[in-house]
């Protein structure tokens, strides 16, 4: 079945169609990563857009139930060069077109993704769509009647609606009663996108996770005696969650924080910084990010459109801990007096190099021992 690409400047990319038939729209972006795609694909990050792989064969060890970063795939659509037939691999329980088919996501293979992504990179991420059924011109009056991304408030579709208990092996949906564990420490984690390897790593240093919706208030995650809060990452322009800002004001300074990715600009927005979106985002597994304290340079996992403005934080008591070695970019702020920090990046990698995964262990340290506030701690595993 033939398919089409559309994006909001009238151009069109021919190719077939892999997935779901019919149509989406989204912003179309584009992610570097070789591998993972399972886990972009279900990464509530990429909710509200059309997912562009560059690596020029997707699919090639195809898909399973167990790599999942939430309960459901989370893109609006997916962009290949080639989507592989025959894929092998032990874990294989389904082709990527099969993967696509039975979760609903409409796709597009055949696609010269370089071009696509030199265009991205030369103009910046536009809203597009793909179809199955519709002319090219009618899928663009289509995006032209439909609200820019930006306009959209998609943590609000992806955060859990109700407070849960995370445990090894259970996902959202099927998340059980409380268990006490008095060995562990309580984390709430504040869902705008929460992501399954979060957890297993929290889980893994010795943490406790109780899981709490987007609209959580202050009060409401105090009441928890959380021994600290972790801001997840998620979708969309931060400047839309003033909610979620007035919740981390309220938590400065009580309890411990760390925040990651669209936490990180939570944190920033919380201490009276502000964001802006990046020309085409950063989205793959080789992003350079040096820490300021130690010289150190690291791999990391990416997937973000917006960025701090570091001029904001001025003054505001926190001090940018790690830049981006591509652009200068934050991806990293410290406020030790009120026992805070974030990274820009995802720890937890999945996909992505295992660089950073150390920084779960950071913070379980830096709560059990306050004086590891003020201390430089190496990103070790």
């Amino acid at each position: 079945m033939n398919a089409i690409l559309v994006l909001e400047d009238g151009t069109v990319f021919e190719g077939q169609s892999i997935g779901k038939a019919g149509r989406t729209l989204g912003e179309v972006v584009f992610d570097t990563a070789m591998v993972g795609y399972q886990q972009c694909i279900t990464d509530p990050s990429f909710r509200g857009q059309i997912l562009t792989f560059t690596y020029p064969l997707i699919g090639n060890y195809g898909a399973n139930s167990e790599d999942f970063e939430s309960s459901m795939c989370q893109a609006g659509g997916v962009v290949v060069r080639e989507a592989c037939e025959e894929p092998s691999n032990f874990r294989l329980e389904g082709g990527l077109g099969e993967f696509l088919e039975e979760h609903g996501i409409v796709g597009i293979a055949g696609v010269d993704t370089r071009a696509l992504t030199r265009k991205l990179r030369t103009v910046g991420v536009m809203m597009g769509a793909i179809s199955t059924d519709e002319s090219a011109a009618k899928v663009l009056r289509r995006i032209e009647e439909s609200p820019s991304y930006d306009e959209v408030d998609l943590v609000e579709q992806v955060s859990t609606p109700t407070p849960y208990e995370w445990q090894p092996g259970l996902t959202t949906e099927n998340a059980q009663p409380r268990m006490d564990s008095e060995d562990r420490l309580k984390i709430v984690c504040l869902d705008y996108g929460m992501r399954e390897s979060i957890l297993k790593n929290l889980h893994a240093v010795g943490c406790r996770c109780i899981v709490m919706p987007c609209r959580a208030t202050a009060d409401q995650v105090l009441e928890e005696k959380p021994d600290g809060v972790l801001l997840s990452p998620g979708p969309g322009d931060p400047k839309r969650l003033t909610h979620a800002v007035e919740c981390v004001k309220g938590l400065l300074g009580e309890v411990p924080i760390f925040g990651i990715c669209l936490g990180n600009q939570m944190l920033a927005s919380a201490l009276g910084g502000t964001t802006f979106k990046l020309k085409f985002g950063h989205r793959g597994g080789n992003h350079p990010v040096r820490d300021l304290k130690t010289g150190r340079v690291t791999i990391t996992s990416q997937n973000h459109g917006y960025a701090v403005d570091a001029n904001s934080i001025e003054g505001s008591g926190a001090t940018v801990s790690r830049i981006n070695l591509n652009d200068d970019t934050v991806e990293g702020l410290e406020c030790e007096s009120l026992r805070a920090f974030s990274i820009q990046y995802h720890a937890e990698a999945s996909p992505g190099p295992l660089d950073s995964r150390g920084i779960f262990r950071q913070f379980v340290d830096r709560i059990r021992d306050p004086k590891r506030w003020a201390e430089i701690a190496p990103e070790v595993h």
